[in-house]
């Protein structure tokens, strides 16, 4: 018996073959690209690698990819836990006979302005959402004539700060935070030069840290998992620079955070499977910043195996193959393993990857920091303002996500990517 996936998250893929094997089935990733998980594929286990088939398949071509799961001997779930594959992954899964999500579920939680408005409208957010254009890089679109209107219409509706961004954008691509009418009109025109995978929208700015709500849930039962936090970088760039689980909240305030996180899934219509849920925490409470109908990308998943003591990606498995999680029923709490943090690092400047400095001293700091990379030496590098420009990832190990966070900054510190710049060939 086989479960397959329909990509992955870069980092995982172990131990999503290691339960699957556990399970008794085999595991077969479809990707267009291996080498996105060169780091995983390096590091399998010989269990791992014992039930572990790679079928090389154009990903974006879901009928390519139907043919590719067709020839999968016994096939009996399609695990997909990517946002980009989300929409397509449910649409296979449906046309196959195999457990999954609604696909119209699926495409509503990959729209963030259709999940803003719809909140706003149950009273689980403040703010609304407002289309900007419908397709940012047609100039014959209808929706707003001109940067001016669009931008008078944005003062009128959402006001000051907001954000604009791509309803179906990933990697915090496509994102700008506005704070007056000057960074309003750059932030229009420079979207009128950009490509989208959804469409523009603008919705109010929310003051106050980032924080994400790891869950699962199985029939609309959800269970909170831990909270994570989340350093993002100064304005206006907003990629994330750090991050740590899990967070020592308040009894009672992690219990208002479990019900508003259940509330919001059930509105939203995610009854089924991991989300990651980014919020930030208000002076009036906590307000969605999105919705991923996954489990957290970087290292999240590696974070709660650690913290929670098992493996996590076992209820993957089991959501695949249409059966309640046991993790959903497990004793198993955040506080039962060693707390991480992880630090993302980006070099300062474009051009091309030649290697790292550091890395040959992370040894000597305290919490055994471990080395991710997720760039190798040759790559250009052109994005700085968002994750797209990360190279690689340092995570630490402590008692607390506190104390985790600040060893994975100091060994981070040493660590420098060396890069070509464009004007040195």
């Amino acid at each position: 018996m086989t479960i397959a996936a329909l990509e992955a998250l870069t980092f995982g893929l172990g131990r999503l073959a290691e339960a699957a094997g556990g399970a008794g089935h085999r595991l077969c990733l479809l990707t267009g690209d291996r080498a996105v998980y060169r780091h995983e594929l390096a590091h399998l286990t010989p269990e791992a690698l014992a039930v572990l088939d790679i079928v090389e398949v154009d990903t974006f071509d879901e009928s390519a990819c139907a043919a590719a799961l067709a020839a999968v001997p016994d096939l009996r779930g399609l695990v997909n836990s990517t946002d980009t594959w989300s929409v397509p992954g449910a649409d296979l899964a449906a046309k196959l006979g195999l457990p999954g999500p609604d696909p119209a579920a699926v495409r509503l939680l990959r729209d963030k302005s259709r999940v803003r408005a719809l909140l706003h409208e149950h009273g689980l957010s403040r703010g609304g959402a407002l289309t900007v254009r419908a397709d940012p890089a047609d100039p014959s679109d209808p929706a707003r004539a001109s940067t001016a209107s669009a931008a008078a219409e944005i003062l009128r509706e959402i006001g000051l700060p907001a954000v604009l961004k791509d309803s179906a954008g990933t990697s915090s691509r496509n994102v700008w935070p506005v704070r007056d009418e000057e960074q309003l009109h750059a932030a229009l025109a420079e979207a009128a030069q950009r490509a989208f995978a959804g469409r523009l929208f603008a919705e109010p700015f929310f003051s106050g840290p980032v924080y994400s709500a790891e869950t699962l849930s199985w029939e609309g039962e959800t269970r909170l998992l831990g909270v994570l936090s989340r350093q993002m970088s100064h304005e206006p760039s907003v990629r994330e620079e750090a991050a740590a689980f899990p967070v020592a909240f308040p009894d009672p305030e992690l219990g208002l955070l479990q019900d508003w996180v259940g509330r919001v899934l059930v509105t939203a219509g995610h009854d089924t499977g991991f989300a990651h849920v980014e919020f930030v925490l208000t002076a009036e409470g906590p307000e969605l910043v999105e919705i991923n109908r996954r489990i957290g990308g970087a290292l999240v998943g590696e974070a709660l195996c650690r913290a929670l003591g098992t493996n996590v990606y076992e209820a993957m498995v089991d959501t695949a193959l249409g059966r309640r999680p046991a993790l959903l029923d497990s004793p198993v709490d955040a506080s039962s393993g060693p707390a991480t943090g992880f630090v993302l690092v980006y070099p300062d400047r474009r051009g091309t990857l030649t290697g790292w400095t550091g890395l040959d001293t992370l040894s000597t700091f305290p919490g055994s920091p471990e080395w991710y990379p997720t760039a190798v030496p040759g790559r250009h590098v052109e994005h700085l303002a968002d994750q797209r420009g990360c190279t690689g990832i340092v995570l630490a190990e402590a008692a607390t996500a506190e104390l985790a966070l600040h060893r994975a900054l100091s060994a981070a510190g040493s660590v420098r990517p060396v890069v070509a710049a464009d004007d040195e060939g």
